[in-house]
Formats: C-alpha cells, sequence, structure tokens
C-alpha cells in the first residue's frame, strides 16, 4: 500500500518595503479606515465634541446676526440669511476636519503605532489613506447631524434630493482633500497639542475671508477679491447653489471662481489632494524610514 505525501508549497509572503500592488495597497487603507472608525466609536466624544461647535456657530449666526447683515437680493430678512448662512457652515465644518487628521496622526506617531505598522507588510501610504478615509465617514455623520439641526432652525433644499446629494458629496470631496493637509501637518509636529493648534490656527483666516457668513460685498474694497478668489468661498457657493439656497435677485461677484464655483471647487479639491498626499506619503516614508 503506496502511500502519496504532499509536499506544501510555501506562500511567499511580502516583506515591509516590498512593491504591493494597488488592490493590496486599498485593503491596507480599507484595514487601517476601520481600526480608526472602531477607535472612534470607542471614544464618542471625539464625534459629539465635533458635533458640538458647528451647531454652535449655527445657533449664534442664525438668532444673532441673522436680522442685521444684507444679502444681496434680500435684504436683512432673517430667514433668507439662514439659508444662506448653511453653505458656509457646511464648509466649515468639513474643512475643520483639518484639526483631528493632524491631532491623530501625531499622536499615533508619539506612541509609536506607526513604528508598529512599518514593519507590516503593507502598503507606506494605506496608514495614511486610512486614516483620511476614516475622518471623512466621520465628517459624513457630522454633516447629518448638522442638517439636521439647520432644518429645524429654517434651512431648506429647494432644487431636488440629487442637487443635494450631489452638494454634499462635493463638500465630503473638498473635505477629504483639506484632511491631507491636516496629515502633513501631523507628520511635521512633535505633539498632538501642536498638531491641533497648527490645524486650526490657518483654519480662521481661510474661513472667514470669505464669502461664508457675508457678501463680499459688505467687505472693503480691497478685501473683496481675496475673498472672492478664496477657495473656500467657491465651495460655500457650490453648496449654496446645489442646496438652491441663493435669494432669488442674487447676483455671484465677478470673479472666476464665484462664475463658476463648482468647477471651480472641484478643481481645487483635485490639486489639493495631488499635492499634500504626495508630500504627506513623502514625509511619512521619511519618517518611519
Amino acid at each position: 500500500m503506496s502511500t502519496t505525501v504532499q509536499k506544501s508549497v510555501p506562500v511567499p509572503v511580502p516583506r515591509a518595503g516590498d512593491r504591493i500592488s494597488f488592490a493590496q495597497g486599498l485593503r491596507d487603507s480599507l484595514v487601517v479606515a476601520r481600526r480608526n472608525l472602531l477607535r472612534m466609536l470607542r471614544i464618542p466624544e471625539v464625534v459629539v465634541f465635533g458635533i458640538i461647535q458647528p451647531v454652535m456657530f449655527v445657533v449664534l449666526f442664525a438668532y444673532v446676526f441673522g436680522g442685521s447683515i444684507n444679502i444681496p437680493g434680500a435684504g436683512t430678512d432673517a430667514s433668507a440669511y439662514r439659508e444662506f448662512l448653511m453653505g458656509g457652515i457646511f464648509a466649515q465644518t468639513v474643512t475643520f476636519a483639518v484639526a483631528g487628521s493632524s491631532a491623530g496622526i501625531a499622536e499615533d506617531m508619539q506612541k509609536g503605532i506607526i513604528d508598529r505598522f512599518r514593519s507590516l507588510p503593507m502598503a507606506r501610504g494605506a496608514v495614511l489613506t486610512g486614516r483620511t478615509f476614516a475622518d471623512v465617514v466621520q465628517t459624513a455623520v457630522v454633516l447629518l447631524v448638522l442638517a439636521v439641526v439647520a432644518f429645524l432652525v429654517g434651512w431648506r433644499i429647494h432644487d431636488g434630493v440629487l442637487s443635494a446629494l450631489a452638494g454634499f458629496g462635493l463638500l465630503l470631496l473638498f473635505g477629504y482633500a483639506f484632511t491631507w493637509i491636516g496629515a502633513l501637518i501631523g507628520l511635521s509636529v512633535r505633539s498632538p497639542e501642536a498638531a491641533t493648534s497648527g490645524g486650526l490656527v490657518w483654519l480662521f483666516p481661510l474661513t472667514f475671508i470669505s464669502i461664508a457668513f457675508v457678501p463680499s460685498e459688505n467687505m472693503p474694497g480691497w478685501l473683496q477679491p481675496v475673498a472672492e478668489w478664496n477657495p473656500f468661498s467657491a465651495i460655500v457657493l457650490a453648496a449654496r447653489e446645489l442646496f438652491g439656497n441663493l435669494p432669488a435677485g442674487y447676483q455671484a461677484p465677478d470673479a472666476w471662481p464665484m462664475q463658476h464655483p463648482v468647477l471651480a471647487s472641484l478643481i481645487s479639491s483635485v490639486v489639493v489632494i495631488a499635492v499634500f498626499r504626495t508630500l504627506a506619503v513623502r514625509k511619512y516614508k521619511r519618517a518611519a524610514g
């Protein structure tokens, strides 16, 4: 009676630093994203505090400044200002996710978690891509809650569900682009505290020197072109157009981004992703090398 012995064939296991396919890199990114989402679920106060701030902005601007700001085509109508306001609040919310991205990556660097990822046979860029994926999911949850609050204070969608979904999709793309700026900041500082400060300090002039809260016509003449060419103004105006929140008599400024806000927002998002993803991955490789 003969016995056939089958020899096991060793399966090649990729080593850290080996070239990894796009599909494997995507799987690695999703694994890292899942890890970060589970961490967010275990620390729900991170999401809660991320919701409280934009809700406070909605209430303060809607009821404190709502009847005193002149909107072209609507005057000082408080209800018109609430609808005009929400495009700016939505855009501000997705961009302020930068602080969470930068602080989270800086914390992982400080605790040595990045060193553990280095020892695994995974794509180098997957750590950052997974983190940014998770941040976008968290931002989407915050936007959903914020939309409910906005509905309660009088905000409405006037151009249909598909146009509104396109508006939210464009906002999330813009927010995703900015998380790569946060990733680069998180890799460039030494502590989560510094990352949080570095992720926010430049956002305040970006968001307030824009048409998010007041029309550019209300600004000094020398400041109007700055606000109109600010990419943040383009995403704000694009959201207002897609949600149907512009007054009937509103006329956009003559600057190209204001005349083509959706296209300008898409271009700026793609450029930011291309530039800052490249810089962040390069910085990560040097930091982990």
